[in-house]
This record gives C-alpha cells, sequence and structure tokens, in this order.
C-alpha cells in the first residue's frame, strides 16, 4: 500500500481535529511523522528506513485484564469508532450481551474506509468506555468483557 497526497490530506486533517498532538505511521517500508505546533515551513526529512529484517513470530496479543478481572477490549487504530453499522441502526452490542472473538463489535472509520472490529475473546459485555462517533487512539479501551 502507497500513501499519496490526498492521503497524507486527510491524515493530517484527522490529526488537526483530535486532540492529539503527534502521529507516527509505518506501513510497508514508507513513515510518516505528523506533530502539531511546529515552526511553520519547517520541514523534517527522514533518513530511508534500515533494511527490513527476517519478520519474527507474532503471537495473538492477549486482552488486557481491568477492574474486577474483566477483560478489555482495544482499538486496532486510530480513527472514528461506530457501535451500530448505520447511523439510526442498533448497536452492534449492549452490555450483558454475550461474545465470542470473531463478535464484530463495531467499525473505526479511517481515511474513508470502515474497518470491522471483532471481540477477541469470550464473555459477556461488562461495560462499553468509547462513545459512538468519538475518536480513538490505536490501543485505547472500547468496550470490557467479564469471560
Amino acid at each position: 500500500m502507497s500513501l499519496n497526497a490526498r492521503d497524507v490530506a486527510e491524515i493530517m486533517r484527522l490529526l488537526e481535529a483530535s486532540s492529539f498532538d503527534r502521529l507516527s505511521l509505518e506501513m510497508d517500508g514508507v513513515k510518516l511523522s505528523l506533530e502539531r505546533g511546529g515552526t511553520p515551513g519547517a520541514a523534517r526529512t527522514l533518513a530511508p528506513p534500515p533494511p527490513a529484517a527476517a519478520p519474527e513470530p507474532v503471537a495473538a496479543p492477549a486482552a488486557p485484564i481491568v477492574a474486577d478481572g474483566d477483560l478489555a477490549v482495544t482499538s486496532p487504530l486510530l480513527g472514528t469508532f461506530y457501535r451500530a453499522p448505520k447511523p439510526g441502526e442498533p448497536p452492534f452490542v449492549e452490555v450483558g450481551a454475550l461474545v465470542e472473538p470473531d463478535t464484530v463489535i463495531g467499525i473505526i472509520e479511517v481515511m474513508k474506509l470502515m474497518n470491522s472490529v471483532r471481540a477477541g475473546v469470550s464473555g459477556t459485555v461488562a461495560a462499553i468506555a468509547a462513545a459512538d462517533g468519538a475518536l480513538v487512539e490505536h490501543g485505547e479501551i472500547l468496550l470490557t468483557v467479564r469471560a
């Protein structure tokens, strides 16, 4: 995947609309770092990426444990979190709903692309932390599940 000027402009717009001051993105050897509050007209050049090392096997991440032993389902991306498939439709899950690892619990919009977010764990939804339409950061808790 490559980034074009329109993609970078959209990423910059999302950063400006967020409460974040800095964003670093790395995809397929391309690194993009944006920071708010820099000197106007100042540009930073990035060194070319180092040669790629052999990929290490990645274990499936365990859900972080929060209060009372509940498991946290976190955001895999930076973007806008939506609890329902479309405006006016019921949410994917509510407190008390049973979820399995493949249960879709919401979607995250990134650059006009809708990405399904799955629970990743089995249990009962204990609490929903992220508001519908909220900007969420990678790793931010979306909801908690009681195993």
